[in-house]
């Protein structure tokens, strides 16, 4: 890892770090071995699958898609009377 400082603006001094390591330390032994399936579906390392899990959670602004965009994504099929509820007629009370 390498570290040099790019900028002060008003003191405070921006480093720009360039290829840096993390270590994760006391991580469940299950959480480990789901790395490595997911790895190995995707056809990379564990160590690059971790670095895509990274990047996607931190890039993503923590903003998933909303509902609506979820279910806009949805493809068009069937009938809207597909998708109706049947009718409640209700049940007798006794009062």
């Amino acid at each position: 890892m390498s570290a040099a400082v790019v900028a002060q603006p008003e003191g405070l001094a921006i480093i720009a770090i360039t290829m840096a390591q993390l270590l994760v330390r006391d991580i469940e032994s299950d959480v480990v071995r789901e790395l490595k399936l997911r790895a190995a579906r995707h056809g990379r390392s564990a160590e690059e699958e971790h670095r895509q899990i990274l990047r996607r959670a931190l890039r993503s602004n923590g903003v998933g898609q909303t509902l609506k965009e979820q279910l806009m994504a949805m493809p068009a099929v069937g009938e809207d009377r597909d998708f109706e509820r049947a009718r409640d007629r209700g049940r007798p009370v006794e009062l």
